[in-house]
């Protein structure tokens, strides 16, 4: 994902409650979408970030040697000031940008 194209507010919304259940039907229905898309968002955030700052990695055993990189305390600030993964799902799903499907229930009670 690229995370410089988003276009979610960096603070926190009111939303209307029609908007959110309109796709689904049923609000919980939605907050639930939103709240795993946000769980895929967070760990692909983090997965990105440990790679890049993977590469600033300096191995030693003495650890009075803390060496400070301009460019890893850069990347660690860009995703700071992103927006929150919830926010960013939460648009996404306004945007009918995700895909969700709801599961088929088993109807029939096996004897």
């Amino acid at each position: 994902m690229d995370f410089k194209k988003v276009t979610a507010p960096l603070t926190t919304t009111t939303q209307d409650f029609s908007q959110l259940d309109k796709d689904t039907g049923n609000i919980y229905e939605s907050v639930r979408v939103i709240a795993k898309r946000a769980n895929r968002i967070s760990q692909d955030m983090k997965q990105e970030l440990n790679r890049k700052l993977e590469e600033f990695a300096y191995y030693t055993d003495n650890l009075e040697e803390v060496f400070e990189n301009r460019e890893q305390i850069e990347i660690s600030k860009f995703y700071e000031r992103l927006p929150k993964p919830a926010l960013i799902a939460l648009q996404e799903f306004l945007d009918t940008k995700l895909y969700h499907r709801k599961g088929i229930e088993n109807q029939e009670k096996e004897s």
